[in-house]
C-alpha cells in the first residue's frame, strides 16, 4: 500500500506540492470516485487510479513503436515546429518516454520511445547496430551501377565515408534502402551521390521490428520480449552504427 500523493507523483504526474492543489480541483478518481486527499492509501497492483478520465499506471519501463509521419521533429520539445512527443498517448508521456535516435523531419516510419535510459544508450551505442530498411520514392531509376556502388560502399560528397549498403529497385522512381548505420540524413544523401533526389522516404523496418501495418501517427507498445529480441541483436550486431536516420 502507499499514499495516493506519492503515487501520482512517482508516475511524473506532478510534484508533491502541485498535486495538493491538482488534487483539490476534483479531477483524479480511485475506483471511480473523486478523491482529494493525498494521503488516502492505495494498492497499485488491484485499484485503477484516473487523472481527468486517463488511468495512471505505476512507473514501469515502457518502449513504443511510433509510426511517424512528416512534419514532425524529433525531439521533446522544439520552439518552432511540432514535435513527436504531440502523437503520443498522455500515459506515456506521463512514464517519462523519450525518442530513440531520430528521424528527421520529412522522413515517416518507425521510430523508438523509451523511458529506459540504460536502454536507449544501448539501442543507438556507436558500437552495434541492426540492419534498417527505408522505402524510397526518388528522381530517375536505380540501375545495377547503383546497386553495385551502394554495396561497395558509397563516398559521400563532402567525404563522408558509408558502409556498404543494399540499394534494392522496385520500378521507376522507386527503391528500397538497407543500411547498418545512421549518419545524418544518410539515405537521402546516399541517393543524392547517384543522382536519385529523394521525394519521400518511409523507415520501415529496424532489425525484427517493423511497422506491420501500425497506422501512421499511431503507436503500439512493445511487448518484453520484443525488447529482449531487439536488446539482442544489438548485443549481436558487429556493424558500427548510430544514432541519425535516414
Amino acid at each position: 500500500m502507499e499514499r495516493l500523493d506519492k503515487f501520482l507523483s512517482d508516475a511524473g504526474v506532478a510534484s508533491r506540492r502541485e498535486l495538493k492543489a491538482l488534487l483539490k480541483t476534483g479531477v483524479v478518481q480511485v475506483n471511480g470516485r473523486p478523491m482529494i486527499d493525498g494521503a488516502v492509501k492505495l494498492d497499485p497492483a488491484h485499484d485503477t487510479v484516473l487523472l481527468r478520465g486517463e488511468p495512471v499506471e505505476a512507473p514501469r519501463r515502457v518502449v513504443l513503436l511510433l509510426h511517424k509521419p512528416a512534419g514532425f521533429v524529433t525531439s521533446t520539445d522544439d520552439p518552432r515546429d511540432r514535435t513527436v512527443m504531440e502523437l503520443i498517448p498522455p500515459r506515456y508521456l506521463r512514464q517519462g518516454v523519450v525518442p530513440v535516435g531520430r528521424l528527421d523531419k520529412e522522413t515517416e516510419g518507425l521510430l523508438l520511445l523509451t523511458n529506459d535510459g540504460e536502454l536507449a544508450h544501448r539501442l543507438i551505442s556507436p558500437r552495434h547496430g541492426v540492419e534498417k530498411r527505408y522505402y524510397a520514392r526518388h528522381a530517375g531509376t536505380a540501375g545495377e551501377e547503383d546497386v553495385a556502388a551502394f554495396a561497395a560502399g558509397l563516398t559521400l560528397r563532402d567525404g563522408t565515408l558509408c558502409r556498404p549498403a543494399l540499394l534494392r529497385p522496385l520500378g521507376p522512381g522507386e527503391s528500397e534502402i538497407t543500411v547498418t548505420e545512421g549518419k545524418y540524413h544518410q539515405v537521402r544523401r546516399m541517393m543524392a551521390s547517384r543522382s536519385m533526389t529523394v521525394t519521400y522516404l518511409r523507415r520501415e523496418q529496424e532489425g525484427t521490428l517493423s511497422l506491420d501495418g501500425l497506422p501512421c501517427g499511431e503507436t503500439r507498445e512493445l511487448s518484453e520480449a520484443e525488447i529482449a529480441l531487439l536488446v539482442r541483436e544489438k548485443a549481436n550486431s558487429s556493424a558500427p552504427a548510430p544514432q541519425g536516420e535516414g
